[in-house]
C-alpha cells in the first residue's frame, strides 16, 4: 500500500513537471536563445539585470513577433525623444501614430535600451539596486515611468520566474 502511494506520488510529480515544461511557449524559448548573449553582455557592461532586459524584450515585442519588432527592430517599445536623430517608425500605442525609434538591427535595440536606462536621470534609482534584484527592478521600472500598465512589474516577474531568466548563463 505504501509503495503504491509513493509510486502514484512520483508519477503525479513527473506528470506535473512534464505538463509545466509543455506550457512554455516555443517562440519565447527561441527568443531567449537568440538574444541571451546580448542581454548578458548588456548586464556586464551596464549592470542592468539580464533577466529584466530579457523579460522586457519578451513582453514588449511579443517574443520578437510584434509589429514594432518586425518592422522597426524595436524590441522595447522605446518612443522617440527630442534627442533621437535617427530613423523613426509610426505606430498606434497610447495615441494614434506615435513616434517610435527604429533600428537597423534588433541588437541595436538592446544596446539602446541599456543606454536609455543608464543615461536618463529618472532611472538612476534602479542602479542603486543589486543587479540580481529583478523584483526590485521590475517594480522600479514602473515607478520610474517606463510603462503605463499597472500590472507591468508582475508581468515581468512572471516571465522571469516562468522561464528561469534570473539564471541566464
Amino acid at each position: 500500500m505504501k509503495q503504491t502511494y509513493i509510486l502514484l506520488c512520483l508519477l503525479w510529480s513527473c506528470s506535473m513537471i512534464h505538463a509545466q515544461q509543455q506550457t512554455l511557449d516555443s517562440n519565447y524559448l527561441a527568443y531567449i536563445q537568440q538574444y541571451k548573449d546580448i542581454v548578458l553582455e548588456q548586464e556586464r557592461e551596464y549592470n542592468i539585470p539580464a533577466a529584466i532586459t530579457m523579460a522586457q524584450g519578451l513582453l514588449e515585442s511579443s517574443a520578437g513577433k510584434s509589429e514594432l519588432a518586425t518592422e522597426a527592430n524595436n524590441h522595447f517599445g522605446i518612443k522617440c525623444t527630442s534627442d533621437w536623430k535617427w530613423e523613426t517608425y509610426r505606430h498606434d500605442d497610447d495615441e494614434k501614430a506615435e513616434c517610435f525609434r527604429q533600428y537597423y538591427a534588433a541588437e541595436d535595440s538592446f544596446i539602446d535600451h541599456s543606454l536609455f536606462l543608464k543615461n536618463r536621470k529618472r532611472y538612476a534609482s534602479l542602479f542603486e539596486l543589486d543587479h540580481t534584484d529583478y523584483q526590485g527592478w521590475a517594480r522600479g521600472l514602473k515607478q520610474c515611468g517606463y510603462a503605463t500598465d499597472p500590472n507591468y512589474p508582475q508581468k515581468l516577474i512572471n516571465l522571469i520566474e516562468r522561464y528561469d531568466l534570473q539564471n541566464l548563463k
